[in-house]
């Protein structure tokens, strides 16, 4: 923690920053973070389009309108995390990720998926509300990874909202570890029917925020790093759903590590961008 200690201490005494500088770092934020996390979930949208879309309103290319309409709702959920980051009266709360669940899907659809047994099917995703059918995802080896099933989610989720509030309070985990955890353990319950990850990089953000840390952009091209991760964790908890739900610190150091890069990162962007400007 050493180089990111100095490097946080560096980006405080930087503060507070000019208006001019402050705007430059969030609208590349803005940018490289909505174009990232929703391409990362197979978003079409190019970052020439989402930066069109974004600083002139424009829509062109082959994109479908169901891409821009989601891109446009991620920004949503982005100020909507920053400002409950930092409202000091208020904590996370379950009815706060169902919103966000529901701005960012925008509308209910329907999905095409794959059923355990192989079989095509058609079911309706709904946005704001906890999964009704299970899911799962196919490993790299080909096995079947289930998440945790909708009958123990809404316990599942309270217990992660009532842990994370009492590690807040606390205070024992830093911010990057608290973000890194509560990531993971959310992951691992898979709550909503759609846009889980992209929810779990908002989260992310809104207790490095909360705790004064920038926030940090996972790059598409990094999926491969970012899953294999995740998977490492994995196999250190085990594939029992709830034993991902309640996973210790020590079990996800790797992923703790992969947050910690991120910060340092963007510290160290930062604090050049800041700097290059002075001088």
């Amino acid at each position: 923690m050493d180089t990111i200690d100095t490097l946080y201490k560096e980006w405080l005494s930087l503060q507070p920053l000019k208006p001019e500088d402050q705007q430059r770092l969030d609208k590349k934020f803005m940018l490289d973070f909505n174009y990232n996390s929703n391409h990362l979930e197979g978003n079409t949208l190019t970052y020439g389009q989402t930066k069109l879309l974004f600083l002139f309103g424009e829509t062109i290319g082959n994109a479908s309108l169901k891409d821009y309409e989601e891109m446009k709702a991620h920004n949503v959920g982005l100020e909507m995390i920053k400002i409950e980051a930092l409202d000091r009266e208020r904590t996370l709360s379950e009815t706060f990720i169902r919103e966000l669940n529901n701005t960012i899907l925008v509308r209910n659809f329907w999905k095409n998926t794959k059923t355990a047994s192989g079989q095509f099917t058609r079911y309706e995703i709904k946005v704001g509300v906890y999964k009704t059918c299970p899911n799962s995802v196919i490993t790299t080896t080909g096995e079947l990874f289930e998440y945790a099933s909708p009958e123990e989610t809404p316990a599942l989720m309270t217990d992660l909202i009532a842990w994370y509030r009492e590690e807040e309070k606390k205070g024992v985990l830093s911010p990057i570890e608290l973000a890194a955890l509560f990531h993971y353990r959310y992951i691992r319950i898979h709550p909503f029917e759609d846009g889980n990850g992209r929810i779990a990089r908002l989260l992310v953000n809104y207790i490095l925020l909360r705790n004064n840390y920038p926030m940090i952009v996972i790059q598409s091209k990094e999926k491969e790093s970012y899953l294999k991760v995740l998977h490492q964790c994995d196999v250190a908890v085990g594939i029992i759903p709830s034993d991902g739900a309640l996973a210790k610190l020590k079990q996800v150091e790797p992923f703790v590590d992969f947050i910690e890069s991120k910060v340092i990162k963007t510290l160290f962007d930062n604090i050049e961008t800041v700097k290059t400007q002075k001088g």
